[in-house]
């Protein structure tokens, strides 16, 4: 149940993980909205969650979709420690995501506005169909506000309060495919712009 009510908030959200779905096995509509994904078949919105993983994870993951309702339901236990969701943001098209319990802490802190995450491991959430974020004055941004959406390819995440002062990583999308996400913030996170389905 606590898991049920902690992806809700989660996916409410629109300051969420950034995501736009770019590419997949399962072809998205253009200008799909979440809306939309809510009205998806159970098969549909299944396969489009587990898209958001590789196969050696999306396999053994749990799984949640939207119900009659419009809320998450529980569809499939984790037998893995990952759970897969068909959207988490209210963009133009659906961004499936595979998180560890550690990210889904991590999210439910950020939800909570709580002063910073308190997971005690790394997190790792996988979102194999590409993402987006926000930009503001060239500077990537936590708030929809007054910011554009930028896509990002499949990448994957760590979550963990990394430091570009002590780790010298970038803080921006960069050749590299390596930054800092919300650098100066208590959710700085690792971004990893590599296509998890190439993972060996």
């Amino acid at each position: 149940m606590a898991q049920h009510i902690v992806l809700t908030i989660l996916v409410a959200s629109t300051l969420m993980m950034p995501a736009i779905a770019t590419a997949g096995n399962m072809p998205s509509k253009k200008g799909a909205t979440v809306k939309e994904v809510k009205a998806m078949s159970e098969k549909d919105q299944t396969a489009l969650a587990l898209s958001g993983a590789p196969a050696h994870i999306a396999k053994d993951a749990g799984i949640m979709i939207y119900g009659p309702d419009g809320k998450l339901t529980e569809t499939k236990k984790s037998a893995n420690g990952f759970t897969c969701i068909p959207t988490v943001m209210n963009l133009p098209y659906p961004d499936p995501m595979c998180m560890d319990a550690a990210v889904q802490q991590w999210m439910t802190d950020h939800m909570n506005n709580a002063p910073k995450p308190t997971n005690t491991v790394p997190g790792i959430a996988y979102m194999a169909r590409g993402g987006s974020h926000f930009e503001k004055d060239g500077q990537v941004v936590m708030s929809a506000d007054g910011a554009k959406i930028v896509k990002e390819p499949p990448h994957w995440m760590v979550m963990w309060p990394f430091d570009a002062a002590a780790t010298k990583l970038p803080t921006a999308p960069n050749p590299s495919g390596v930054y800092i996400m919300f650098e100066g913030s208590p959710y700085a996170h690792l971004m990893v712009y590599q296509d998890p389905r190439k993972m060996k």
